[in-house]
Order: structure tokens, then C-alpha cells, then sequence
């Protein structure tokens, strides 16, 4: 026991002995400076300085630049970048999601999955248009009217010169209409005959919403245009185009054919849609 407390009193002794740091000058050993310091005191300004250090090093790689130059740390500017195309992604993505939705809402209707009885909505527009022919006999009054209107806007320069017509629609195939439009039997839509394998083309340019197979109206393509005008072509032989292609007025998209339960022979069903609502195509293409 008494050897232990010998051995800590010397290293004690050791620790606390005091040591004086001369600084001479070597030619006329003239003394310039001297410091009293003992180990106890080099371990602890030691350790005090190194904490100090490694705290200065650290700030200064944190809230500097030179952190870029260490291996491991991204610059700033590529986080910038990140950042940014991060944001874009995200809005992009929630872009492609409100398209989906659009996409697979109008696909019901227009790939013929919606039976007649679920298109009350459509059947009410129809009828709300009908008019009353009784109330389009002129009296002699509108009639004198309407004929003086009429001498001054036949040879109107504005009037020829001003077109309302923004979209102009080219017939998807030549051919004879075995069947008309009518809303009244929800058929709407106009039917083609052709032979199998005439090219079906574009009404206009446009980009394909839907490119698939449905088991009532078979191959069916469907194209959205200007202006919100959508066109369908159903019974399809073999489709030419996939979904988010774009296509010119007159591009071959399809060929006929006479795919579906529905189908009674080589033929083309095209439906035509204007603002959500189904108009008659021949107001708008000649098919002859």
C-alpha cells in the first residue's frame, strides 16, 4: 500500500514540477524570453487547443465552400439543380395524373363500355335541341326582313374574308353510309362500308388518346383534336398507331376491317365529339 502511494506521489510530482523555457540569444547568450511551465499545464493548453482546432476546422468546412473539395460533400450548385428538377418531376407528375384521369374518364364513352341506358346526360342534350317546326313558318314580316338582310351579306368581302371555320376535317374513308346518325336510337355515329384492308385516315391532326381492343366495337382507335373535338373510329381491321402518337390531317392511322361482337361486316364506325357532346359527322365531312 505504501509503495502505491509512493508511485502516485511521484507521478504527481512529475506532473506538477515546474521547468523553465529559456529563450537565449546565441551570441552573447543575452535571455530574450522564459516561461515557467510544468507537464500538468503542456497536457491541458494541449488539449484546450486541439478541442479549439478541431472546432474551427469543422465550422469552417461547414459554413464554407471548402467543404466542396471534400470527397463525400455535393456543391452547392448541383443541390440547387436537384432542388430544381425535383420540383419540376412533381409538377410534371401531377400533369400526367390529371391527363390519366381525363384519358380514362372519356374512354368509357368513347370506346362504347357505357351502355345506352347509362347516357341519360347525352339523350337529355338530344332532346333539349330538337326544334319545333311549327315555330320556323315566317311570317311576311321576317320574311321581307330576312330578304333584305340577306342582299346585304350574300357578296360581303368581311364576311368571306373572316372564316369561322377553325378546323377543317377531311373524310376517313370514301365510301357509302350503311347507317346514319341517330340520337334517338343512340347511334352516334355514322357507318362506312369499305373493303377489308382500306387505309382509315386522320380527320385531322390531332394525338391518340386510346389505341386498344374492346369486345363489343373491337379495335378502336381515338384521336383528340383542336378545339375540343374528338373523333372515334371503331371495328378497326389492325391499328397503325399507339397511345400519345401525333398524327397529320390524312396520316393512315388504321385499316378497315370487322373486329367486335357488334360488327356486321367490313365497315367503319366513326363517331364525331364536340365540347363532350356527339354531333352529326356529316355536318361536317363530305364522305362522298
Amino acid at each position: 500500500m505504501a509503495k502505491k502511494d509512493k508511485k502516485k506521489t511521484k507521478l504527481k510530482q512529475k506532473l506538477t514540477d515546474k521547468y523553465r523555457l529559456v529563450v537565449l540569444n546565441e551570441d552573447n547568450f543575452e535571455e530574450r524570453f522564459s516561461l515557467k511551465l510544468s507537464r500538468l499545464n503542456v497536457f491541458v493548453f494541449g488539449g484546450f487547443f486541439s478541442i479549439l482546432l478541431i472546432t474551427a476546422t469543422g465550422l469552417l468546412i461547414a459554413f464554407t465552400p471548402l467543404k466542396e473539395y471534400i470527397p463525400g460533400y455535393s456543391s452547392s450548385t448541383l443541390i440547387r439543380k436537384a432542388t430544381k428538377l425535383t420540383l419540376e418531376a412533381d409538377s410534371l407528375k401531377r400533369k400526367l395524373t390529371l391527363i390519366g384521369n381525363y384519358t380514362k374518364a372519356l374512354k368509357t364513352v368513347l370506346s362504347g363500355e357505357i351502355k345506352p341506358e347509362n347516357l341519360d346526360s347525352i339523350k337529355i342534350k338530344t332532346r333539349s335541341r330538337s326544334i319545333d317546326e311549327r315555330e320556323l313558318n315566317a311570317t311576311k314580316r321576317d320574311s321581307l326582313f330576312r330578304e333584305k338582310v340577306d342582299q346585304k351579306t350574300r357578296f360581303s368581302i368581311e364576311k368571306n374574308t373572316k372564316s369561322t371555320i377553325k378546323v377543317v376535317f377531311f373524310a376517313p374513308l370514301k365510301g357509302a353510309i350503311s347507317q346514319d346518325f341517330e340520337a334517338s336510337s343512340n347511334h352516334f355515329a355514322v357507318d362506312i362500308t369499305a373493303k377489308k384492308g382500306d387505309p382509315i385516315k386522320a380527320i385531322a391532326e390531332g394525338t391518340v388518346i386510346f389505341s386498344g381492343w374492346t369486345i363489343e366495337t373491337g379495335y378502336v382507335l381515338i384521336l383528340k383534336h383542336a378545339n375540343e373535338y374528338i373523333s372515334t373510329y371503331k371495328h378497326n381491321g389492325n391499328l397503325l398507331k399507339k397511345q400519345g402518337d401525333f398524327v397529320k390531317s390524312g396520316e393512315v392511322i388504321a385499316t378497315v376491317g370487322s373486329s367486335g361482337k357488334l360488327t356486321t361486316g367490313p365497315h367503319l364506325h366513326f363517331e364525331l365529339w364536340s365540347g363532350g357532346y356527339a354531333v352529326n359527322p356529316i355536318n361536317f365531312i363530305d364522305f362522298k
